[in-house]
C-alpha cells in the first residue's frame, strides 16, 4: 500500500537540532505523519522516512516567474468579468482593472492573476473570443506600466496564447490541462511556469454532491498524475506549481481536510498555491453572507497556509494579507522582505 508523507510543519526560533528545513525556507519539521489508505496515520521521526521522500520535502523550489520561493508570495486576484462571485463587474473596464492591479502591487502583491471567465460554482463557460477581449488588453496595459509577473487564469490554449503575446508570464489552469490538452503545449513552447489545480467536475456541476474516498490522498494522486502529464508535454519540473483547489468540487468537510493536510502536498516536489480567499465555506463557518464580509476569515486561512509553508497565496485582500504576513513572520523571527 502506497505511503504518503506529511511533514508536521512548525515555525519559530525554538527549533530542535534534528529539525529539517522545509522546501519553503521559513518552516521546519522534525516529524512526519505517514498516511496510508488502509490505516490511520502514524507519526515517525523525519529521518526515518525514505531518502527520496525527504529530498522532495526539503529541496528548495526554483523561482517561479522570476519570484524566489524562499518567502510567501501574495498573488493578487484581478477578475475582469461581470459575474465573479466576489467582485464581478468592478474591474471589467480596462482603466479600473489597471488601477486595481497597481494598487495591489503597492499593497504587497508580488504577482497578479488575471481571469476573464468566472469559475464560481454554477458559472457558464465564456466564449474564447470574449475571454481574450477581456484579458489581453488589460495584460498589455499593465505591462506598459509595470514588469510585475502576470498570471493568466484560463483553461483555454487560445486565451493563453493571446495573454502571452500581451505580456503574461505564467499560466494558471483550474482544470490542470484536462479541459484543453493543447494548453500544456502552449506553456511548454513559451517556457512559462504553470499552476495545476485540482477540481472535481466543471464549474457548472462541481458542487453537485462531490465525493471522495480520501479527499487528501485523492487530490494528491490527481496532482501527481497531472505533474507527470505536464512534464511529458515538455514543461520543466521546476516550473510547475500545484493547487489543491479549495472549493472546487468540495464540501466544507473536504475543504477542511485539505487545509489540515496542506503540508502533504510538499511531497510532490513543487511550490504550493492556496486560493481560498472569500470563498463560501469561510462564510458558512465564520459568518459573512457576502464575499466582502469574509476578509478576516480569508486572512486567517492565508495565515494557516503560511504556517504550513505554502509559497503562493492567491487573495483578493492584498493589504490585509500582507500586513498579517509581516507580523506573523516578524513574531517568528523571519522577514517578509
Amino acid at each position: 500500500m502506497t505511503a504518503y508523507y506529511r511533514p508536521l510543519v512548525q515555525m519559530g526560533m525554538d527549533r530542535p537540532a534534528d529539525a529539517l528545513s522545509l522546501a519553503c525556507g521559513w518552516c521546519w519539521f522534525a516529524q512526519v505523519a505517514v498516511h496510508r489508505r488502509d490505516a490511520a496515520p502514524v507519526i515517525v521521526a523525519a529521518q526515518d522516512i525514505p531518502d527520496q521522500a525527504l529530498v522532495r520535502l526539503t529541496t528548495p523550489r526554483a523561482p517561479i516567474a522570476a519570484l524566489e520561493m524562499d518567502r510567501p508570495r501574495i498573488m493578487g486576484i484581478l477578475n475582469v468579468t461581470p459575474d465573479s462571485f466576489s467582485d464581478g463587474g468592478k474591474f471589467n473596464q480596462a482603466d479600473r482593472a489597471v488601477a486595481h492591479a497597481l494598487q495591489m502591487l503597492g499593497d504587497g502583491a508580488a504577482i497578479i492573476d488575471i481571469g476573464g471567465e468566472s469559475t464560481r460554482p454554477g458559472a457558464a463557460e465564456v466564449p474564447i473570443e470574449d475571454e481574450i477581449d477581456r484579458t489581453a488588453p488589460v495584460i498589455a496595459a499593465i505591462r506598459e506600466q509595470s514588469e510585475v509577473p502576470i498570471s493568466i487564469d484560463t483553461r483555454k490554449a487560445a486565451v493563453a496564447r493571446a495573454a502571452i503575446a500581451a505580456g503574461a508570464s505564467m499560466i494558471n489552469d483550474v482544470a490542470a490541462f484536462t479541459y484543453d490538452p493543447e494548453l500544456a503545449g502552449v506553456a511548454a513552447s513559451a517556457e512559462l511556469p504553470v499552476c495545476l489545480m485540482h477540481a472535481q467536475g466543471s464549474p457548472e456541476t462541481m458542487q453537485a454532491d462531490p465525493r471522495y474516498g480520501d479527499v487528501l490522498l485523492d487530490v494528491y494522486d490527481f496532482l501527481a498524475g497531472r505533474i507527470e502529464a505536464a512534464k511529458a508535454a515538455g514543461i520543466a519540473a521546476g516550473q510547475i506549481v500545484i493547487d489543491p483547489g479549495i472549493g472546487f468540487g468540495k464540501t466544507i468537510e473536504h475543504n477542511l481536510a485539505l487545509l489540515r493536510g496542506l503540508s502533504l502536498f510538499h511531497g510532490l516536489g513543487c511550490p504550493i498555491l492556496l486560493g481560498a480567499s472569500r470563498k463560501r465555506f469561510i462564510g458558512s463557518l465564520g459568518g459573512g453572507q457576502t464575499a466582502a464580509d469574509r476578509v478576516a476569515g480569508s486572512v486567517a486561512v492565508a495565515l494557516h497556509g503560511l504556517r504550513q509553508g505554502v509559497q503562493i497565496l492567491r487573495v483578493h485582500d492584498t493589504f490585509e494579507t500582507n500586513q498579517a504576513f509581516d507580523l506573523e513572520l516578524a513574531i517568528n523571527g523571519a522577514a517578509q522582505g
